[in-house]
């Protein structure tokens, strides 16, 4: 694969990524949802922190404000390391499924670092209100943005039977976490990495020299 297509793959999955959540922020208030199917919703939340939701000020002392930043370079740097990767294979002529597969997650990573660095200059906030494209009074600051998220799937959302221990009678939903285009990138980047590993990662067979 050249760096033609690699690029085409990634300008796609950005377009599609960044038109859904451009969409949705102007189009949903905050905990908005609307339901597609019975196990499918378009559910609009933003997540402050990284996967799952997940704040590094719940892991180090550190201040939310300190945490979001530290978060957003790191997600620069990361980036940067992905696209010198793909570049290197590319050049490298390695197989095709690796560079689809690293194609993917560094599209999924760009779509994501969009929002965390310039949301908050663009967008105002989503409380009780459809948010405002390139707003005057945009509810954060360069690096301080929040990822939008919209893609629900409770495939199974039921209720635990009375008979079993602890959680008898208690909600069970399958699958909770709501994530957007761009995660879905890079899980199906990732998921390509492990189902064809030897394909990406095989190495070349060398030639035995024969005994003349």
């Amino acid at each position: 694969m050249n760096l033609r297509k690699s690029l085409l793959i990634i300008v796609v999955v950005l377009l599609i990524d960044q038109i859904s959540k451009v969409y949705i922020k102007t189009n949903f208030v905050l905990g908005e949802s609307i339901e597609v199917f019975s196990w499918f919703k378009i559910l609009f939340i933003e997540n402050e922190g990284a996967a799952w939701g997940t704040k590094l000020s719940d892991i180090l002392p550190v201040s939310e404000s300190t945490g979001k930043l530290f978060l957003t370079i790191f997600r620069l740097f990361a980036i940067a390391g992905i696209g010198y990767w793909l570049y290197d294979i590319i050049k490298k002529q390695s197989p095709n499924v690796l560079i689809l597969a690293v194609s993917f997650i560094f599209a999924g990573a760009m779509g994501n670092i969009i929002d965390s660095v310039f949301y908050g200059t663009i967008f105002d906030h989503s409380n009780r209100q459809v948010a405002t494209l390139f707003s005057d009074e945009p509810y954060g600051k360069l690096f301080y943005g929040k990822v939008v998220d919209m893609l629900y799937f409770p495939l199974i959302d039921t209720t635990w039977p009375e008979w079993v221990p602890k959680v008898g009678g208690s909600n069970f939903r399958f699958f909770e976490p709501i994530f957007n285009i761009a995660d879905s990138a890079i899980s199906v980047g990732v998921g390509i990495l492990i189902v064809f590993n030897k394909k990406a990662f095989g190495k070349e067979k060398r030639e035995i020299p024969q005994n003349s």
